[in-house]
């Protein structure tokens, strides 16, 4: 497995190797040792999460506050998406700053994101499913969120907003700097 740092550090990357044959592929998509080994960090996911959606279905910008935050490590197991994370770090060189990168189901791809960043997706392709997995359970009264097109972080989710599919939860959801106490 290749494992490359993202601009925003503790983001990561992750490229499996892939064993295809007749039969189909294989490939282990997450080992402990590994990680570890190469990212310097010591993981232990405790929830796994998985959503399907259409195209144009955008979900985030979310976190989770204080001692119920979450690492997520996220792939696609079918389709495509636009992955997006803000570090919301306020002691990081990069708070403030975001990362995207497309994920999908023929490159099998996965993006570890850390504790302390909001993350959101947006789906590239009908039927996506999306999985990943949290280092920490979560928990209602922690939750929280930015609104997906915050001036301020400037995202370019490369879609036109109005084919966007957006909950009325996440429409509403605070800007950034409305949230900058909280951090």
């Amino acid at each position: 497995m290749k494992i490359k740092e993202t601009p925003l550090s503790g983001c990561f990357v992750l490229s499996p190797n892939v064993f295809e044959d007749e039969r189909g592929y294989f490939y282990e998509s997450f080992n402990e040792r590994v990680f570890g080994s190469k990212t310097g960090l010591s993981i232990r996911f405790v929830q796994d999460n998985q959503s399907k959606s259409s195209r144009g279905v955008l979900r985030g910008l979310h976190f989770q506050k204080g001692v119920f935050a979450q690492a997520k490590l996220v792939r696609v197991v079918k389709g495509k998406v636009l992955d997006v994370c803000v570090d919301l770090r306020k002691e990081s060189r990069t708070f403030g700053e975001s990362f995207s990168v497309i994920l999908d189901s023929i490159n099998h791809e996965q993006f570890y994101v850390p504790r302390g960043f909001a993350h959101g997706f947006l789906v590239l392709e009908d039927d996506t499913i999306f999985s990943y997995k949290c280092d920490n359970f979560y928990n209602k009264e922690s939750e929280s969120g930015i609104i997906y097109n915050d001036k301020e972080l400037n995202i370019d989710w490369i879609f036109p907003k109005e084919e966007m599919i957006i909950s009325e939860k996440d429409s509403m959801l605070p800007t950034f700097k409305d949230l900058l106490d909280e951090f």
